[in-house]
C-alpha cells in the first residue's frame, strides 16, 4: 500500500512540473512544418503568443522545439513577465529548461524604476539577472548609465557595471571601471578609481572607494580619495562630502591645498565649510607656507581658516610652534592675515634664528603679498635679544629696549633696530684666542645692530649714549643677565618633527567608526548609514 501511495505522489509531482517546465502555445494565424529545412520545429507565423511559468512571448514568426521545450523567436519579440517587467528585440532564444533566454538587436528592458537598451541581453528568470558584454545604457528618473558590461538585479534593482563605466545626470558625470548603483535609490557604490565631476561649476572628485547617493548629493569615500574644489584641493584617507550643504569632513591624512596661494594645511581630522568659506582642521594640525627654496611650518591643536582667496584669515590656537631652516617659533596662538600677509604671535611668544632668542610681549612678521617674502618684524612691549655665547655656558649676548623692528632680506633676518630704554650686555673675545677679555654694558635711547647668517656682527647705540666696558672679574654675576631674561632654548624645534609633542607623534591616527578601507563588511556598514540617512532599506 506505501508503494502505491508513493508511485501516485510522484506521478502527481512528475505531471505537475512537467506542466510548470512546458511552454505553451496560446495563439500563431500559422502552424506549421518543415523537416526537411527545420528537423523537429513546428513553425509559428503571425501573432505568435507563447507562455510560461509566468511570462508570455509575442512575436511575428518563431521555431517552437517541443523535445527541447526550446523556442526562437524572431521580429517585434515582446517578453513580459507579470505586469511590471517587459521587454523589446528583434530577436530571441528562449530555453523553457533553463529559463534563459538570449535577445540581440535592439533590445530594450523596462521595469518601474528604470529602462535598458543595449545590443544583447541576457535574462536567467531563476535568478531574476539581466546580462550584457556588448554595451549597455540603463536610464531611470536620475541617472543615464552607460557601461561595456553589466548585470543587472530585478530583485534587489541593483546594477552592477564594469569597463568604461558613466552615470550621466543634469549635474554630473560619473567614471569608474566597477560600480554597483541601486536603481531605486539612486546610490552607487564605486570600486577602483573613479571620478564624479560636477558639470555646474567643475568641481571634482577621485576616489578609489566609496559611494556616492546621486539624488542627495552625499558621498562617502574611504581609499585615495581627493576633492577639487574652485580654490582648494583637499586629500584625505576618508572623505564624507554633502554637496548640496557644501560640508565636508575628512579623516587620517589630510592635506588641504589652497591653489591660488602656496599655502597647504595638513591634520587628521578636517571640517570643511564651503559656502562659508571655512576650514577647521585638528589632530596633528600644521600650516605650510612655501616660501622661495624653504617652507615654514606651525603647528598648533587647531587650526581654523576663513575667508576668500587672498583675504583668507588663519588662526592656530593652543601650543603652537613655528619651523623653519632659518626661523623657530613658538606661542600660544597665532593669527595670520593674508590679505596684508601680517602674522601676529600672542602670549609668551619666542623666536629663534640661528644662535638668537628673541621674545617680547607680542611678536609680528610682515610678509611681502606679492613676493611671499618675509619682510620685517616687529617685537613689542619687553623686547629682548639673546645670543649664547658659543664658549661658556654661563654667558649671554643681550639686547634689550621697549620695542624692536627687524628686516629680512631673501628670507634671512638682515637688521635689527631698538627703540626706547635700549639695553646692552656683551661679552667680548679676542678674535684669535677667542679669550673673554672685557664685559661691556650700555645704555641708550635707540640702538641699531647688523646680522650675517643670523649672528649679530656689528652694534650701534644711538643718542644718550652711556656705557662702560669691565674686566670679566669685575663684571658681578648679578648683573649678567638683564631683567626678564629667560632662556627657553629646550622649548626651540630643532627639526619640522619637532613641532610636534611627544604625544602626537605616539597617538594613532583616529579610525573612522564604521569604515576600514580594507575591510568589506565595514563598506557594508557605510552603506547602511547612507541609506539609513536617506529613510530606505538597504538590499544585500
Amino acid at each position: 500500500m506505501k508503494k502505491i501511495f508513493l508511485f501516485i505522489l510522484l506521478a502527481i509531482t512528475f505531471n505537475v512540473f512537467s506542466q510548470t517546465k512546458n511552454i505553451k502555445i496560446l495563439s500563431s494565424k500559422l502552424i506549421t512544418r518543415n523537416e526537411e529545412k527545420f528537423p523537429e520545429a513546428t513553425i509559428l507565423i503571425g501573432d505568435v503568443k507563447i507562455k510560461h511559468d509566468g511570462i508570455t512571448l509575442d512575436c511575428k514568426k518563431a521555431f517552437f522545439y517541443k523535445n527541447k521545450n526550446f523556442f526562437k523567436a524572431m521580429g517585434d519579440v515582446i517578453i513580459e513577465q507579470g505586469d511590471s517587467i517587459i521587454q523589446y528585440s528583434d530577436y530571441a532564444d528562449y530555453n523553457g529548461n533553463t529559463k534563459k533566454a538570449i535577445s540581440w538587436g535592439n533590445v530594450e528592458m523596462n521595469d518601474p524604476t528604470m529602462k535598458l537598451t543595449t545590443d544583447t541581453l541576457r535574462f536567467d528568470r531563476e535568478k531574476q539577472k539581466l546580462f550584457y558584454t556588448t554595451g549597455g545604457t540603463i536610464q531611470d528618473k536620475t541617472n543615464t548609465l552607460k557601461s561595456k558590461k553589466g548585470t543587472y538585479d530585478l530583485i534587489h534593482k541593483k546594477f552592477t557595471a564594469t569597463t568604461k563605466v558613466t552615470v550621466d545626470n543634469p549635474d554630473h558625470k560619473l567614471t569608474s571601471n566597477h560600480l554597483d548603483y541601486y536603481t531605486n535609490t539612486g546610490i552607487a557604490y564605486l570600486y577602483g578609481p573613479s571620478t564624479i565631476t560636477n558639470t555646474k561649476n567643475d568641481n571634482k572628485i577621485y576616489t578609489e572607494k566609496g559611494f556616492h547617493n546621486t539624488k542627495t548629493d552625499v558621498s562617502y569615500f574611504v581609499k585615495h580619495t581627493k576633492l577639487y574644489l574652485k580654490e582648494k584641493i583637499i586629500l584625505g584617507d576618508s572623505l564624507y562630502y554633502n554637496q548640496k550643504k557644501g560640508f565636508a569632513s575628512a579623516t587620517n591624512n589630510i592635506k588641504v591645498i589652497d591653489t591660488t596661494q602656496n599655502f597647504v594645511v595638513k591634520g587628521n581630522y578636517a571640517e570643511l565649510y564651503e559656502h562659508k568659506d571655512s576650514l577647521f582642521i585638528t589632530n596633528k594640525a600644521v600650516a605650510i607656507s612655501i616660501l622661495e627654496k624653504d617652507s615654514m611650518y606651525v603647528h598648533g591643536d587647531k587650526i581654523l581658516v576663513t575667508g576668500k582667496p587672498k583675504k583668507r584669515i588663519v588662526r592656530i590656537f593652543k601650543n603652537v610652534k613655528i619651523f623653519k631652516s632659518n626661523l623657530q617659533g613658538k606661542c600660544d596662538s597665532i593669527h595670520i592675515n593674508q590679505a596684508n600677509g601680517l602674522t601676529r604671535m600672542f602670549r609668551s611668544p619666542v623666536l629663534w634664528s640661528g644662535k638668537n632668542q628673541i621674545t617680547g610681549d607680542s611678536i609680528q612678521i610682515l610678509s611681502n603679498t606679492k613676493t611671499e617674502k618675509l619682510d620685517s618684524l616687529k617685537i613689542l612691549n619687553n623686547a629682548l635679544v639673546i645670543e649664547k655665547d658659543s664658549l661658556s655656558k654661563d654667558n649671554f649676548n643681550q639686547i634689550k629696549g621697549r620695542n624692536m623692528y627687524g628686516k629680512f632680506i631673501n628670507n634671512k633676518l638682515k637688521t635689527l633696530s631698538v627703540k626706547g630704554n635700549a639695553e646692552v650686555i656683551n661679552f667680548n673675545r679676542n678674535k684669535q684666542t677667542q679669550k673673554l677679555e672685557t664685559i661691556t654694558k650700555q645704555l641708550c635711547s635707540n640702538i641699531d645692530f647688523d646680522l650675517v647668517n643670523n649672528e649679530i656682527v656689528s652694534i650701534k647705540c644711538l643718542k644718550n649714549t652711556e656705557g662702560k666696558t669691565y674686566p670679566p672679574s669685575e663684571f658681578p654675576k648679578s648683573e649678567r643677565k638683564l631683567r626678564g631674561f629667560v632662556w627657553r632654548e629646550n622649548e626651540r624645534p630643532k627639526t619640522m618633527e619637532d613641532i610636534f609633542s611627544k604625544n602626537e607623534k605616539q597617538i594613532a591616527q583616529p579610525q573612522l567608526k564604521t569604515i576600514n578601507p580594507t575591510n568589506s563588511n565595514n563598506l557594508k556598514k557605510a552603506k547602511e548609514l547612507l541609506l539609513k540617512e536617506n529613510n530606505t532599506t538597504p538590499n544585500n
